[in-house]
């Protein structure tokens, strides 16, 4: 299989080159990044891919001279959207942060390629976008995050009119315990400490905050065409159930592993296969489980991203913009932790939703969000 890498230097991307590496019959022919020249370097060096993508200018020059003979380097801002599209490529992971995730797959799935999607926001701003791409090319999206790597494979086979819940687990990060009064002193680096899994930092705050389970939730409703309310999320701290299917005979499957991400990797580019892969098999006899519900007061994000999907249209853009500024300011140190939660609710409030028909509507909407947001955080704002 040929396979393009978008993000390649993030923990995702690292990781699927692990897989590849270990599965063995994967030529990884295009690798893309943000910045990060010397890992890529690295990367392409060792995989010696056709082509390598980088958005940005000042990278790219250091980068050029550190680059395999024969392997050409796109720069610039759309140069992971050409390279997503390039022909004769046979599936793109998407591991690219953010709202930037969404071109670079419409543009896979319109030329007709599967994408391995492990980035939440596309289907948050852009699902229908993306279902419309799905359907008139007939390629494939196959989930990556542990969580609908889960439910589809819980629903392998599965009759999807007896599907009665969808349920998402959530290990509650590094706050479940915390009085919820203390919130609004955690420092970023206890944020970042998160309790079982290895994660980038945008990722690891939003699993604080629970709102990765509230893209999620917007995430399954598009890759499984379920209505939201029945989709629901249980905090489970050891983090090895990563979903499950409730059927309407009273039947639940689980999908049960260690949490290791090379696990949804291998599975979404071995395209539901079954194969020998990386992850330690279960110790069964020391297995302990247990589930919750989550307090909204202490993940007010969660009921936040609820209600942007039930407004629907830019809603859902406009409160993952917003989220994308206010976690990134909270990690510059500008907010507090709490303050993530209170900026991207103020944001929605004024947010008039309006139908997003177009990948234009969606960026726009996107960047007032954006807008709004950083205009909330100055230091006039009061969260400092």
């Amino acid at each position: 299989m040929r396979l393009v890498i978008l993000g390649s230097t993030g923990s995702i991307g690292r990781a699927a080159i692990e897989v590849a590496a270990a599965l063995g019959d994967i030529e990884v022919v295009g690798l893309a990044a943000r910045r990060g020249g010397e890992a890529l370097a690295a990367q392409a060096q060792r995989w010696r891919p056709r082509v390598v993508a980088i958005e940005d200018p000042a990278a790219a020059g250091r980068l050029r001279g550190d680059l395999p003979p024969g392997t050409r380097l796109l720069i610039g801002p759309d140069a992971a959207t050409e390279l997503a599209a390039l022909p004769q490529v046979d599936m793109v992971l998407v591991a690219v942060v953010g709202v930037a995730g969404l071109r670079p797959t419409l543009a896979a799935l319109n030329a007709g390629i599967d994408v391995a999607l492990a980035n939440k926001e596309t289907l948050v701003a852009g699902g229908h976008l993306v279902k419309s791409a799905r359907e008139r090319t007939g390629a494939k999206l196959l989930p990556v995050d542990s969580e609908h790597s889960a439910v589809f494979q819980c629903l392998a086979g599965e009759d999807p009119t007896a599907v009665r819940r969808l349920i998402l687990t959530a290990s509650g990060g590094p706050f479940l315990r915390r009085p919820v009064a203390e919130l609004g002193t955690v420092t970023v680096e206890e944020t970042l400490a998160h309790p079982t899994w290895n994660m980038g930092r945008k990722v690891t705050v939003d699993s604080a905050t629970l709102m990765n389970k509230g893209l999620e939730i917007m995430e399954a409703h598009w890759l499984f065409e379920i209505p939201q309310d029945q989709i629901e999320v249980v905090i489970h701290p050891q983090s090895l159930v990563h979903s499950m299917v409730e059927f309407t005979d009273g039947s639940t499957i689980a999908q049960i592993a260690r949490p290791d991400m090379r696990g949804p990797i291998q599975h979404a580019l071995s395209r539901g296969r079954r194969r020998p892969g990386l992850v330690a098999p279960m110790e069964w006899d020391r297995l302990s489980l247990s589930f919750e519900h989550p307090e909204p007061e202490r993940f007010p994000a969660l009921p936040l991203a609820r209600k942007a999907l039930r407004l629907s249209g830019t809603a859902p853009v406009v409160l993952n913009a917003a989220n994308e500024v206010a976690v990134e300011r909270f990690l510059a140190g500008a907010i507090r932790f709490t303050g993530i939660a209170a900026t991207v609710a103020e944001v929605l409030a004024r947010h008039e939703p309006r139908p997003a028909p177009t990948i234009e509507a969606v960026l726009e909407a996107d960047a007032w969000a954006r807008a709004q947001a950083s205009e909330m955080i100055q230091p006039t704002g009061g969260r400092l």
